[in-house]
């Protein structure tokens, strides 16, 4: 194993949403980068792929994340300007359910709290809007014209391209053994060499129970499918439909997505939080008919043309803790360590402002930004 001498200002262990994002910053404010990532560019083994992930500013799951998702479109135009990609469409949300479920409770109370536009439909108005949808009669809904939808893959690969417009150094297919901090740095050891550097960024995704251990952070790996079902009728009457989150009367939650891959790719539906627990390196990668038969069920009482075959499935990973809130801090006990993980389920909207936030605790060890909400110490036990 080589030993590399040339010393770098910041190492990134991760080039997967979070860590891509934190290497653009980074390099772009001066700093000497090496970003380290156990598989291909934009890959799909671990959280950031699909296609299609939601953005959303109504946000039900606590309205504290209002002002970093404010902060997180303005980066989402500014990454789309700067890499000349699409990597973020607003169609326009709806999230729907009973009156007091989380979904629309939730979201009303964070558009209230931060004055977001947003309208209050009932059932009827939401048939008249949206004709493809069928709730419950006594179902409301939230609709947000910021809602929409980001690609995971293209907004990777634009982080990743600029990071290395701005002269970062990203290494692929190089997968971390181990990393320790001295007195003069930090030292990061994979099969190829050991690299010195000043700080190291730790962004593990769903290898953090692997990569973190001795931070005692709890944090679940969770077996998550993707679906996209053939409508009855075709993809066409679905392009210009809103993305969705509704909930059910047992507090069950399934998401959705326009058509946005053209006429042979279907329409995108899953459960939200309806995982199994796994690891990395026990997956299962199949999806099985059972599991096809459930989804399009479900699909189907919201959508009832969302009934045809199923033309496509995807395996992802969600690292989530025990409160559902993310990991973003400094390490307690010493100068050179920052850490961003537990951020599946509802993390990747966040991507740009999170690399920001990153750059900042890197090289200030201090960020503007709110996020006490994500400190570590809360989930630690004594």
């Amino acid at each position: 194993m080589a030993t590399a001498t040339t010393g770098y200002d910041v190492i990134v262990i991760g080039v997967g949403g979070m860590g891509s994002a934190a290497a653009y910053h980074l390099a772009a404010r001066g700093r000497r980068v090496l970003g380290l990532e156990k598989f291909t560019p934009a890959h799909n083994r671990g959280s950031s792929h699909g296609g299609s992930r939601i953005v959303r500013q109504s946000y039900f799951e606590d309205p504290a994340y209002v002002p970093l998702l404010l902060r997180s479109y303005e980066l989402w135009a500014k990454l789309a300007a700067d890499s000349d990609r699409e990597v973020i469409r607003l169609t326009g949300g709806l999230y729907l359910g009973p009156p007091d479920s989380l979904t629309v409770a939730g979201s009303l109370r964070a558009s209230r709290e931060w004055s977001l536009p947003h309208e209050l439909l009932d059932a009827a108005e939401i048939k008249r809007r949206f004709p493809n949808f069928d709730p419950a009669a006594d179902d409301i809904g939230i609709y947000e014209s910021n809602g929409g939808f980001a690609r995971p893959e293209l907004t990777v690969q634009a982080h990743i391209d600029l990071a290395l417009r701005a002269g970062a150094t990203l290494s692929f297919g190089e997968e971390v053994i181990s990393w320790a901090e001295t007195d003069s740095g930090v030292t990061v050891t994979t099969a190829k060499a050991t690299y010195h550097g000043d700080q190291l960024l730790i962004c593990p995704g769903a290898w953090a129970p692997k990569l973190l251990a001795e931070f005692g952070i709890p944090i679940t790996i969770e077996r998550h499918v993707l679906y996209w079902f053939d409508p009855i009728g075709g993809t066409t009457p679905f392009e210009d439909e809103p993305i969705y989150i509704a909930e059910d009367d047992s507090g069950m939650q399934i998401y959705g997505f326009p058509a946005i891959d053209g006429p042979t790719g279907g329409v995108k539906t899953a459960f939200f939080r309806k995982g199994t627990v796994c690891t990395p390196e026990t997956i299962d990668r199949v999806v099985h008919p059972h599991e096809i038969d459930a989804m399009r069920d479900r699909v189907a009482a919201l959508l009832p043309a969302v009934a045809g075959p199923c033309v496509h499935t995807a395996t992802c990973m969600y690292s989530t803790t025990p409160d559902e809130h993310f990991v973003i801090a400094r390490h307690p006990g010493g100068d050179r360590i920052t850490i961003a993980c537990g951020f599946s389920g509802h993390g990747f909207k966040f991507v740009p402002v999170v690399g920001e936030i990153l750059a900042d605790l890197v090289i200030d060890a201090a960020t503007k930004h709110p996020i006490a909400l994500f400190d570590p110490q809360r989930l630690v036990t004594a």
